[in-house]
């Protein structure tokens, strides 16, 4: 059987998460890797054993059936841009671009050119997501009647995610880095979101990131929105996107823990659910010109729209 082929551009920490999930597929062949950090790119190819290419052009020049860009968010569309000229499906790190014009670029190559793009969103194919997904839709827990995303970090940046960007005003921040996971799974149960009003904080120094977010907001159907983000906090890191109901509630806590409330009783954690493909698994459904479940660059572009609105600086 003739296997999917990736190049790999980017090699930090999501790199390599990528770069293991890939090598656990006998269906897929890593042809390529490469990252402008030399170091870096020789480590990562010295320990999973890939070979190096010697700069962008080499990796378009192999054809891989997909490239994957996991480099910071400024060079998403220049990058994007150039496979898909050569015809090559993208497999993109959130978010979408470093701003939606960027995006707009993006997804207008992706839709004039017809080839397959994707973005890396693992919510998305995460059993637990997916049965949450499942639910919502089906009315387990009867008229929603709210959204909130609640997220709150003692470190920005984390102390597990230290690079020279993560933390910057100009790509980083956990609007960008964490709030893009929530708002897709919001907008694929949900649709679009319109904000109605914001606060966002910034530090006195203008190269860091934001500090605080709270917004709110209204879905399609007029479901009341909260979203609110914080770092600096004396606690541990918590995520929560909680989805309220009037026969009841459901939870997803710390990315992978599903938990539902009914009426005048506590919440209790889900643990039983039907697989799932994972991304890599779609990937290769896709290249073979079959329905996948992914997340295209349209789709990522209205992520990013939103993204751009909440870094704005408005007062509520």
């Amino acid at each position: 059987m003739k296997k999917t082929t990736f190049a790999i551009v980017g090699t930090g920490i999501v790199g390599e998460r990528i770069i293991n999930q890939l090598q656990k597929n006998d269906c897929v062949e890593i042809i390529a890797v490469f990252d402008e950090n030399k170091q870096r790119l020789s480590e990562i190819a010295n320990k999973y054993g890939l070979t190096v290419a010697s700069s962008y052009d080499e990796v378009l020049s192999l054809k891989p059936n997909w490239v994957y860009i996991g480099t910071p968010p400024v060079s998403h569309a220049s990058l994007s841009k150039r496979a898909i000229a050569e015809n090559l499906n993208v497999l993109c790190e959130k978010p979408l671009a470093h701003d939606a014009f960027d995006g707009e670029t993006m997804a207008k190559a992706a839709e004039e050119s017809g080839v397959i793009t994707a973005m890396h969103f693992p919510l998305m194919y995460s059993p637990p997501v997916r049965h949450f997904m499942e639910m919502i839709e089906k009315g387990a827990i009867g008229d929603i009647v709210r959204v909130e995303l609640n997220t709150y970090f003692p470190h920005w940046p984390r102390l597990w995610q230290q690079n020279p960007w993560i933390g910057s005003r100009e790509q980083g921040g956990f609007t960008r880095e964490v709030f893009p996971h929530y708002l897709q799974l919001m907008y694929r149960m949900f649709g679009r979101v319109t904000l109605t009003e914001h606060n966002t904080v910034y530090p006195n120094d203008s190269a860091l990131a934001e500090t605080s977010v709270l917004a709110i907001g209204k879905t399609e159907k007029q479901i009341p929105v909260l979203l609110n983000g914080l770092t600096g906090v004396g606690q541990l890191e918590e995520l929560s996107y909680i989805v309220y109901g009037t026969e009841g509630v459901l939870k997803l806590h710390n990315w992978a823990e599903l938990s539902m409330a009914q009426k005048d009783r506590p919440f209790e954690i889900l643990t039983s659910f039907d697989s799932v493909k994972t991304l890599v698994e779609e990937c290769i459904v896709a290249s073979q010109d079959e329905t996948a479940f992914l997340v295209p660059f349209s789709e990522g572009l209205e992520i990013q729209r939103l993204i751009d609105q909440l870094l704005a600086v408005q007062n509520l």
